[in-house]
């Protein structure tokens, strides 16, 4: 049966934040690579806040989708990763480790927007809402699960698990062979994620985020 009230009160409150949270961290990536003197995002179309131009079949439609059909308290995704050249930086360790190190600072400045919107939303619902009609009450929403998404984006993508942008950014501390090696690892990524999902490594270190997020929040 379909729930308006789940829809009105979780599905787009989490939706808005997924998308631009994705879509920011992409942007990011791409527009430092092309500071970097790398124009290949920028000429893929990748520098743009359109969420559709960064959508991933999976990441950003089926997965999302899938958990709103479950009814999940939360929401994950991610989009397609911006292309980059780092044959275009002229120190490559250093524009990696810019590039890799954008996206994951994208999510947790959002986050940092989200929680002052919050705040002052807060604050001022007394002058913008004073009998209490509930009205902004869906803004809110949007703001307050927008600062856990965006946390979470950023923590899970600075684990240091290949393809992630945490490996990339350790991988410029490694020397260049050991660094190859490393990197190699990205064909097992996916199954080192699974199988850390499993034994619960990202539900503890994400459960004390939320709490501790929550004891500054209430």
């Amino acid at each position: 049966m379909f729930d308006i009230s789940y829809l009105v009160n979780q599905v787009i409150p989490m939706v808005i934040p997924l998308l631009l949270g994705v879509t920011l961290h992409e942007v990011a990536h791409g527009y430092t690579a092309y500071r970097f003197g790398d124009p290949t995002a920028r000429n893929a179309g990748r520098l743009s806040l359109n969420p559709v131009r960064h959508a991933d079949p999976f990441g950003t439609v089926l997965l999302p989708l899938l958990l709103i059909l479950m009814k999940s308290p939360f929401l994950f995704g991610w989009a397609k990763p911006v292309p980059f050249n780092p044959s275009y930086f002229q120190d490559a360790r250093k524009g990696i480790f810019w590039v890799a190190l954008a996206g994951p600072t994208a999510n947790f400045a959002l986050a940092v927007a989200f929680f002052l919107l919050l705040q002052g939303l807060a604050i001022m619902q007394p002058v913008l809402d004073p009998g209490n009609s509930g009205y902004l009450q869906p803004v809110m929403m949007v703001a307050y699960f927008g600062i856990f998404i965006n946390i979470i984006l950023g923590i899970f993508n600075l684990f240091p698990i290949p393809p992630l942008d945490g490996s990339k950014v350790l991988a410029t501390f490694l020397p260049g062979r050991m660094a190859g090696q490393y990197m190699q690892l990205e064909k097992y990524g996916f199954i080192i994620i699974i199988l850390l999902l499993f034994l619960g490594v990202f539900q503890t270190v994400f459960g004390h985020v939320i709490n501790f997020v929550n004891s500054l929040l209430f």
